[in-house]
Parts: C-alpha cells; sequence; structure tokens
C-alpha cells in the first residue's frame, strides 16, 4: 500500500517545487570544472579528422590517400567513400584521418585528394517554378468544407508570400566522441548526445563490442537542439580505435558541424485567406514546399493552431544538395506557424483590423486550448503595451519606424519512458540516479528538486548522478519530453524509498506508517507535530543495508499540449533596411512547473533563437558549385546580446495549470518569435518582408516593391 501519495503537492505545499531555484551544476560550468566531450583526453589518445566533400553533387571519379598518410604525425588514413560513389551535399565526409597530434590530423584531412565529375545540383527552395522537376516532389490536396463558396462570400481576400530559408542547429560543443577500447569486447564512449541510454545499442550495432559492455558517459553537453540523438563519428572512432589499439577522439571541426551536421528545413508558401469585415475568417488556401536536404522530404501542415471549416492545402518536397535535416526545436512549427500567422495579420490589416482583436474573434477556432490563448492574449498585451503602442499598419515616419507583432503557438510535451533510484542510507545521505542527460536545461537540478520537496530536505542534501548508461535507462530527450519522464520517475522512486524509511520510524513514534509525513527535515505525525524525529535520526533506524526504491515513468503525473502568445516590438531604418529587437513578451503555460528558474530560462533561451533566426542565420551557398560559402562563426551570423532588447517571460502559474501535471518547455516558445518578429516588421513598414532572416537587403527588396514613404 502506498504510504505517501505519489500524486504532485498541491501548489501552496510544495517546498521546492515551483521556486526559483539556481542550477545544481552552474558553479562548475562557470568555474570550468564541467567536463564535456571535447574535454576528455585518454591517455595515448589519436585524433581523428574527416575530410570533405567541398562540391554540392558530384561523383567521385577518384581519391587518393598517399599524400595524407605522407604526413608526419598520421597513423590512420582509411575511405569513407570510393570512386564512383556520388556526395549528395558539401560537407559530406569522404575519408578518415587520425594523427598523433590535432594538427597532424588536420593536415592529413587537407592532403586528401579528390577528383570530382559535377552533377546537376539544386541548393534553392525559394522559386517553386524555378526547381528543375527532378528535384520536386509534388504532393497531394488536402479539402475541407467548401473554399471556393467561402473565398465569394468573403468580404476582403489577401494573397501572400511568406517563408523561411534553411538554418543550421549551431550547436556551441560540436558533434563527436572518444572512443577508448578495453580488450576487445569491452569499451567506453564518451560522446555529446541527446540519448545517453540509447547510444550503447547504436555503437553495438556499429561495432562487434556487447552492448552490454559499452559504457556510455555523457556528463554535460554543449546544445543539441534536435540534432544529437544518433552514434554520429561514433562508427569511425571504434574502426579505428579497433585497429590502432589506442583511444580515438573524433570531434567535428566547426566547419564540419555547420555544413553536415544538421539542419532546420526551409518552408515556403503562396496564401490567400478569406475574411470578413468582422474580422471572421471564412476560407484559406495554401500552396507550401520546402526541402529537408537530398531526402526531400520535407512536410508542412497548414494552417497552424486554427483550424477553419473551408480550407484546402497542398504541400510539395524539394530535394536540395544541402545539409540534411534534422529536427530542429519543435520540428516544422516554427515554419508553419510563420506562415500562418503571417497570413492572418495580412488579412487584418487588409479590413484595417487590430491583429489582436482578429485574433480573439477567431480563438475559438483553436480548439481545447481557447481559453488558454484568450487569457495569454491579454496577459501579452498588457506587458507590451499593445493598446498604447499598437497602430495601424504603416501609419508611422520618419527614417526609424516601430511596430508591434504577435503570433500564437502549441507543442505536446507529454513525457518519456524513464526509470529512477533513490537510496537513502543510515548516516542521512540522499542519492538519486538517472541515465538521463543534460542538455543545459537544468536536467539535474529538476531530479533533485524532485526528490528534495518530496523528503522535505535542503536541495544540497540530494546527490543526483546522471549522465552515463550504468544508471536506470531514461529517454533521449526530443519532442520536449525529458522533465516530464524523469521528474515523475524521481517522484514515485522517491515516494517508494520514503515509504520504506516511514516503515521503521513508524514504531519509534507509536504510530503507524500511514499516520507519517515528512516536514521541514523531520518525520513526524501528521496529527501531532510533536511527535517527531529528525531526518539524521530516523535514517539511524536504516542500519547497515541502505533503502534502495526505483522508480518509473507515470502517466498521470505527467501531461501533454500547452499554448503560448508571443508579442514582439521591433525598429526599422528604412534607410538602411537593418530591424532593431525592442522588447519581446512571452507568455507561457507548461502545467507543473519544477523550477521557476531554469523554466523561465527555456523560454528566453527560446526567444532569442528565435530573434537569431527570424534577423540573421543565413546560410550561403555558391550557385556554381552547390558549397557553403560561411561555414564559421564569423559570416554565419547569431544574435549578440545587442542584438536581442529586452525579453519579458510570464509562465502560467494558477492552480488551474499547476494540476495538470508536468508538461515539457523546451520547445514550444521556440515556435512563435520568427512570425512574431516578421508581423512587427510588416506593422511598421506597412510592407511584408516575405522571407526570412529580415536581413538588410530583404528588407530593402521588400521596400522596393511595396514602398515605403
Amino acid at each position: 500500500m502506498m504510504r505517501v501519495d505519489k500524486s504532485w503537492p498541491a501548489q501552496a505545499d510544495a517546498t521546492h517545487l515551483g521556486k526559483r531555484i539556481p542550477r545544481l551544476d552552474g558553479p562548475d560550468k562557470v568555474a570550468g570544472r564541467a567536463k564535456y566531450t571535447f574535454d576528455i583526453n585518454r591517455p595515448n589518445m589519436v585524433w581523428g579528422k574527416f575530410a570533405l566533400a567541398w562540391v554540392g553533387h558530384a561523383k567521385i571519379k577518384s581519391i587518393d590517400l598517399s599524400a595524407a598518410k605522407a604526413v608526419k604525425g598520421c597513423v590512420y588514413a582509411e575511405l569513407e567513400m570510393n570512386p564512383g560513389d556520388t556526395v549528395q551535399f558539401p560537407g559530406q565526409p569522404v575519408a578518415i584521418v587520425c594523427g598523433d597530434t590535432e594538427e597532424a590530423a588536420r593536415e592529413a584531412a587537407k592532403a586528401v585528394k579528390v577528383e570530382w565529375e559535377l552533377l546537376p545540383h539544386n541548393h534553392q527552395a525559394r522559386e517553386l517554378e524555378a526547381v528543375a522537376g527532378t528535384f520536386r516532389k509534388d504532393g497531394r490536396e488536402r479539402k475541407d468544407g467548401d473554399p471556393d463558396q467561402a473565398f465569394k462570400d468573403a468580404d476582403a481576400v489577401i494573397e501572400g508570400n511568406y517563408g523561411c530559408e534553411m538554418i543550421t542547429h549551431c550547436c556551441l560543443e560540436s558533434h563527436g566522441v572518444v572512443v577508448e577500447l578495453d580488450g576487445e569486447d569491452k569499451a567506453t564512449v564518451w560522446i555529446s548526445t541527446q540519448n545517453v541510454s540509447g547510444i550503447a545499442e547504436q555503437a553495438a550495432g556499429a561495432s562487434d563490442v556487447p552492448v552490454e559492455n559499452i559504457h556510455v558517459i555523457c556528463q554535460h553537453l554543449g546544445g543539441g537542439f534536435g540534432s544529437k540523438f544518433e552514434f554520429d563519428c561514433g562508427p569511425q572512432a571504434f574502426k579505428a580505435a579497433k585497429q590502432l589499439k589506442r583511444p580515438v577522439k573524433l570531434m567535428l571541426e566547426r566547419d564540419q558541424e555547420l555544413m553536415f551536421a544538421g539542419s532546420r528545413p526551409s518552408a515556403f508558401a503562396r496564401v490567400k485567406v478569406g475574411v470578413k469585415k468582422d474580422g471572421t475568417i471564412t476560407a484559406w488556401e495554401s500552396l507550401s514546399w520546402g526541402t529537408d536536404g537530398p531526402g526531400g522530404r520535407q512536410r508542412l501542415s497548414l494552417p497552424y493552431v486554427f483550424k477553419f471549416p473551408n480550407s484546402r492545402s497542398n504541400n510539395s518536397s524539394i530535394v536540395s544538395h544541402t545539409s540534411p535535416a534534422r529536427a530542429w526545436r519543435a520540428p516544422n512549427h516554427p515554419q508553419q506557424c510563420l506562415v500562418t500567422m503571417s497570413a492572418l495579420e495580412d488579412a487584418a490589416a487588409k479590413i484595417g483590423m487590430d491583429p489582436l482583436e482578429m485574433f480573439r474573434l477567431n480563438i475559438k477556432s483553436t480548439g481545447n486550448l481557447a481559453p488558454v490563448y484568450e487569457e495569454e492574449l491579454a496577459i501579452a498585451a498588457d506587458l507590451i503595451g499593445w493598446k498604447s503602442k499598437w497602430k495601424p499598419r504603416g501609419s508611422g515616419n520618419g527614417v526609424v519606424r516601430s511596430g508591434l507583432g504577435l503570433s500564437l503557438h502549441t507543442w505536446g510535451g507529454g513525457g518519456h519512458g524513464s526509470n529512477n533510484e533513490v537510496t537513502i542510507r543510515s548516516d542521512g545521505t540522499v542519492e538519486t540516479r538517472c541515465g538521463t542527460q543534460d542538455l543545459g536545461v537544468g536536467t539535474r537540478t529538476v531530479i533533485g528538486i524532485v526528490v528534495a520537496d518530496a523528503l522535505a530536505l535542503p536541495l544540497d542534501a540530494v546527490k543526483v548522478f546522471i549522465g552515463e548508461n550504468r544508471y536506470p535507462a531514461s529517454g533521449a530527450s526530443g519532442g520536449s519530453t525529458t522533465v516530464g519522464g524523469i521528474s515523475s520517475a524521481a517522484r514515485t522512486g522517491v515516494v517508494a524509498a520514503l515509504n520504506k524509511l516511514m516503515e521503521k520510524v513508524a514504531p519509534e513514534l507509536g504510530a503507524q506508517p500511514d499516520d507519517l509525513e515528512a516536514k521541514n527535515g523531520r518525520i513526524q505525525v501528521k496529527a501531532d507535530p510533536s511527535k517527531s524525529m529528525a531526518w539524521a535520526d530516523a535514517c539511524k533506524l536504516i542500519g547497515p543495508t541502505p533503502i534502495v526504491a526505483n522508480g518509473a515513468t507515470d502517466a498521470k503525473l505527467m501531461n501533454s499540449g500547452v499554448g503560448g502568445v508571443q508579442m514582439a516590438e521591433v525598429e526599422v531604418d528604412i534607410e538602411t533596411g537593418v530591424v532593431a529587437m525592442k522588447n519581446m513578451v512571452a507568455v507561457q503555460d507548461c502545467g507543473t512547473i519544477v523550477d521557476l528558474m531554469t523554466t523561465e530560462s527555456q523560454v528566453y533561451g527560446a526567444c532569442i533563437m528565435g530573434i537569431t533566426s527570424a534577423l540573421y542565420e543565413e546560410v550561403v551557398m555558391d550557385p556554381v558549385t552547390g558549397t557553403c560559402l560561411n561555414p564559421d562563426l564569423e559570416f554565419y551570423r547569431l544574435a549578440g546580446i545587442s542584438d536581442i532588447g529586452e525579453i519579458k517571460v510570464h509562465m502560467m502559474m494558477t492552480e488551474q495549470h499547476w494540476k495538470r501535471g508536468v508538461i515539457g518547455i523546451g520547445e514550444p516558445p521556440a515556435v512563435s518569435p520568427m512570425a512574431a518578429i516578421s508581423n512587427a516588421v510588416a506593422n511598421a513598414l506597412g510592407v511584408r518582408v516575405p522571407v526570412l532572416p529580415m536581413v538588410p537587403r530583404e528588407v530593402l527588396r521588400a521596400l522596393g516593391k511595396g514602398g515605403a514613404s
């Protein structure tokens, strides 16, 4: 029988849950003590490097490793591709070399000689008709209601083009591994991964080492954003380590990271919207397309969030010789949101209506989340000062013009399968173990908070161990499912451990285990707190055999489906085309909040990523060779501290939201920034900048076509 209820406590009864608590690993990161895969250097280790293709689409006529092998310090050189093989995108590995030093490995990689036969390539998707038929995969029409009649019934119809180019994940710690073999059948793998518990199986499939003999370690990783689920670089490192009988470190260089470690697909659409004079949307029609690289499988679902009864949509995919797509923080949602919210704001401008009022009028078509959006729209409008600042599109004057824009979004969340182990020792020590990973979002802290809250102990009384596959298995960090999974597993585990302790303490307090509770560092009788025992004294009753209890994900402790609203304020210089962020407001719900500080941090980070992709991030491709011209952090620009303006975050924390259970927050706030910023720029200029990023040349081009006095 469960003595202590495993459900989350009421918000008012929580001691740590929902509070602003600094990250447990913060001091280690600030002091430089935190060790990433990039920091691992083993005795007698060699460095591995890839030789890359620098063309977009070509057949290998010949490839020669002799010059590479002649480089002083080169100890290994193997082909990844052979004569006759076809390269599909720039940055694709054609060979791997290893050197006694990193410098030797770099020189050997540069010395690999390849002769190419260039093939027709495609690197753009912006203009659908400009894409050759061999690179297009046309989709099927989806239709609801009678859009043709609905357009006839509309008082106004707008047509617009919208889209965003491909961007890269740009992880600050590049993909890579360190592989060290112990004999023929044991290995330790340090890897920058979002999938600690799942990597060993992938590694076993890429080697002849049994899965149970592969020890995977990832104490910290410098970003993944959806790109680090696979055993990247691992098979090559394993092969080299086996042949050399030395540890191998294979980390991608920055240009390699930007060119072939993954990308967020581009997306473009032509949209037609029918609207009544009162702001009611009557019809939607869209033709959309985009690319996910050589695979050409990009799928867009439009409209986003809103479900209009009369709609027609069609989606095509484009094959391009660019970096293959990988999940990027809410896959496809930012692109779909940009297209939909831009078209709806254009419809509002067409009839001269405040978009905030039009969104409110049509909010019921968003379904179950409508009440959440209504509440969030009011809060966001108040935080940004919408009522006093908003003005009709293009009504500003002067060289620098300001504008407001809004957007709303959704995401699932939920939680993945996870396990947790909690140990309580007779000296009062509490330990908890979980084979999860911390992408930098505060996973350690989340687990520690859940355990400490249940035991009514200070957070520093709990030792949290993660980042190794020797600990109880946990799921990969994707889909914003990590916190839901690990928190529920930690809660069930710690409650089971606490109940075992209650059974030992109850006789000493002359009570039944059901009568006890943990509070303020003590175990006490609920009805008579004078009958109590300090935590340290209670743990002495455990004896020489520690209490060990296991927990697992419990669906009752987590939930799925959130809504968020974001608003942006910008200033645009119509002479230079430079867009400056002034303010961004993000209002978001995510159910039971474990750590308010790290939750808010996730939203801040998502807004910054959205600002960056809306205004700065741009992959530049050579139309002749198909190679990438800016695979570095000098010319592939990211937002700096002076570029992001002021960001205000408001988390929905009423009891109504709290009682839903834990819902992941990593992805949803990354969805709306592009749309909100694009709408703000349109409001400022009186003309839509159709394609993101809104770099100065795109802004000036839009002004030239649409005009602004």
